[in-house]
């Protein structure tokens, strides 16, 4: 028995001017999901993103998050940006970074709940001892977990990260992974890292102007003393339970 759906993107083409970017996608994506959202760059996957959170409208076809329009839902949706896009010389330190999380177009105060709740992301992001610091003053690591944290602040039902390991040594890419997996969410993960195929997912939707959605993926069978072919992985990809 599959779980409901939460996001139903049915049809959705978009076009910048007469420039067709995304063409008849459709995608259900369940109750717990965690889909990575692959692709070449300018295969459409920043475009597909900026339609789940709103900040573009389909062409033509409809999304519907919870059943309902986007620009409705949206306060459901925690969303996670490239810290390369953030503003590093902000003058706030890490709290008041993840505080950010529990604003809302109505709210012009925070809470004691709020604050309580900023407290405990970073306790589960394992950063209590970097609130008073700057973000400037983190590794590309900690930076991520504080971006995190302050999704998580939003309390969401989906999060969505846009490459949150880019830039990020190995041993940081591991721990964002790791604490990734462990969210009890529904999860799109948008990145043009095939690594990202062996960290948890559940499906796997290929964006290049169309979408491609390959599910059932054993993506254990390529990986050899922790190494694996790129090549031979996307062959194998491109030719398992495809459905468009």
């Amino acid at each position: 028995m599959k779980k409901p759906i939460v996001i139903n993107v049915e049809n959705v083409s978009f076009s910048y001017g007469s420039h067709e970017v995304l063409k008849d996608l459709n995608l259900k994506v369940y109750e717990g999901d965690y889909i990575a959202v692959i692709g070449p760059n300018g295969g459409g996957k920043t475009t597909f993103t900026k339609l789940l959170l709103g900040l573009l409208t389909p062409t033509s076809g409809e999304i519907k998050i919870f059943g309902k329009e986007v620009i409705e839902a949206r306060q459901q949706i925690g969303y996670l940006p490239q810290y390369i896009n953030f503003n590093m010389d902000m003058p706030v330190n890490v709290f008041d970074i993840v505080l950010q999380g529990r604003l809302t177009p109505k709210k012009l105060f925070y809470s004691h709940e709020d604050k309580q709740i900023a407290h405990t992301q970073l306790e589960k992001m394992r950063i209590s001892h970097l609130k008073n610091r700057k973000i400037k003053e983190l590794s590309g690591g900690q930076r991520q977990r504080v971006l995190l944290a302050r999704a998580l602040a939003k309390q969401p039902k989906i999060l969505i990260l846009d490459e949150p390991t880019a830039s990020i040594d190995p041993e940081g890419q591991k721990d964002i992974y790791d604490l990734l997996k462990a969210l009890p969410l529904t999860k799109i993960i948008v990145s043009h890292d095939i690594q990202v195929l062996f960290e948890g997912v559940t499906r796997v939707a290929h964006i290049n102007k169309t979408l491609y959605l390959h599910e059932d993926i054993d993506t254990s069978i390529h990986r050899k003393d922790g190494h694996f072919c790129e090549m031979e992985l996307l062959d194998y990809i491109k030719s398992h339970t495809c459905s468009s």
